[in-house]
């Protein structure tokens, strides 16, 4: 920063105190005024032109099937809303799916949000610090802080929104998977198909487990529009991203393939799942005195030399003090 205070210094002589803050918003407005016409310039591509000719015969005749959402809005900004790779893409889809958001302009409205919420936590931090700074000095580095830490803050917002709500959805459908699949075998075992006791499940732990019920859900509405039942369990592993469904999914594969019994498979995989959730529950009891060690350390250590040495500590201080 040595090298920032003769600049500063020569800022602040020749525009005052707020010199070098309005240098810095000068040169970040310029910058978004030659960057942003850049960046939305969008090649119009032909199946682009054809929907927008259909679209406009639509509303002039009145004949306009659906109404614009608030995703559709953001197709003019798809340019720098959405990753330019395929693979970037589709990883942030998933990664959408995941935390519980499935509608087609997720992704645009996770970035938006990014957007919107950096550009202006920015704008509040620097007119906090033009507030600031004009009833006290700042140095360049306080300015720099109280400005940039607001819209890093906006910014990183919506990823940890997002990686919080994976979290809770992922946690939930663990908790819930061996109850489902105990749910499962008595529906098998009763008499029903393998695609009714995934929509019985999925109906019936739609109180306590949310997120594992619509996986449920999607599961057995894709069968039932045509699509393929080894595709979709294991688009279901993928759309997840947890162990223990992905090896649940390929049992009822292996068992349709080589024509096993379902139920059999069913028994065995929930035994094993109520193995591990017992496991994964002693496991936390495991870690708790190590947790509850520091705790105890620090309340229960301090007092305890307070009595024991305090009495004798006292004394020599009164005698010292006599003498």
């Amino acid at each position: 920063m040595d090298v920032l205070a003769p600049i500063e210094a020569m800022l602040t002589d020749a525009l005052g105190p707020l010199g070098p803050l309005l240098v810095l918003g000068a040169f970040g407005i310029v910058l978004i005024a030659v960057t942003l016409p850049v960046i939305l310039k969008k090649k119009v591509e032909p199946f682009d032109k054809l929907k927008a000719q259909r679209t406009a015969a639509e509303s002039s005749t009145g004949q306009a099937l659906r109404r614009v959402d608030g995703s559709e809005r953001l197709d003019r900004f798809a340019t720098i809303l959405e990753p330019k790779t395929a693979e970037e893409l589709t990883a942030s889809r998933l990664k959408m799916m995941r935390a519980g958001y499935r509608s087609k302009g997720a992704v645009r409205a996770f970035h938006a949000a990014q957007l919107v919420l950096g550009v202006g936590m920015l704008a509040l931090g620097v007119i906090y610090t033009l507030i600031v700074s004009a009833q006290q000095q700042m140095s360049m580095q306080q300015m720099i802080m109280f400005t940039l830490l607001p819209g890093a803050a906006g910014y990183y917002l919506p990823i940890y929104w997002v990686k919080r709500r994976a979290q809770e959805r992922h946690d939930q459908i663990v908790s819930g998977f061996p109850d489902a699949l105990d749910m499962m075998l008595v529906c098998v075992e009763a008499g029903q198909s393998l695609d009714q006791s995934i929509l019985r499940v999925a109906r019936e732990t739609a109180p306590s487990y949310p997120a594992l019920s619509e996986e449920f859900a999607m599961v057995a509405n894709e069968v039932k529009a045509g699509k393929e039942r080894v595709a979709v369990l294991k688009d279901m592993a993928e759309r997840v991203g947890i162990p223990d469904v992905a090896s649940f999914v390929t049992t009822l594969i292996q068992s349709a393939t080589f024509g096993t019994s379902i139920a059999e498979a069913l028994r065995v995989y929930s035994s094993e799942m109520r193995d591990k959730r017992i496991m994964r529950a002693e496991e936390k009891a495991n870690t708790l005195p190590t947790k509850l060690t520091l705790g105890t350390m620090m309340l229960t250590v301090p007092p305890l030399m307070i009595i024991l040495i305090g009495p004798s500590v006292y004394g020599i201080a009164t005698q010292l003090g006599a003498k």
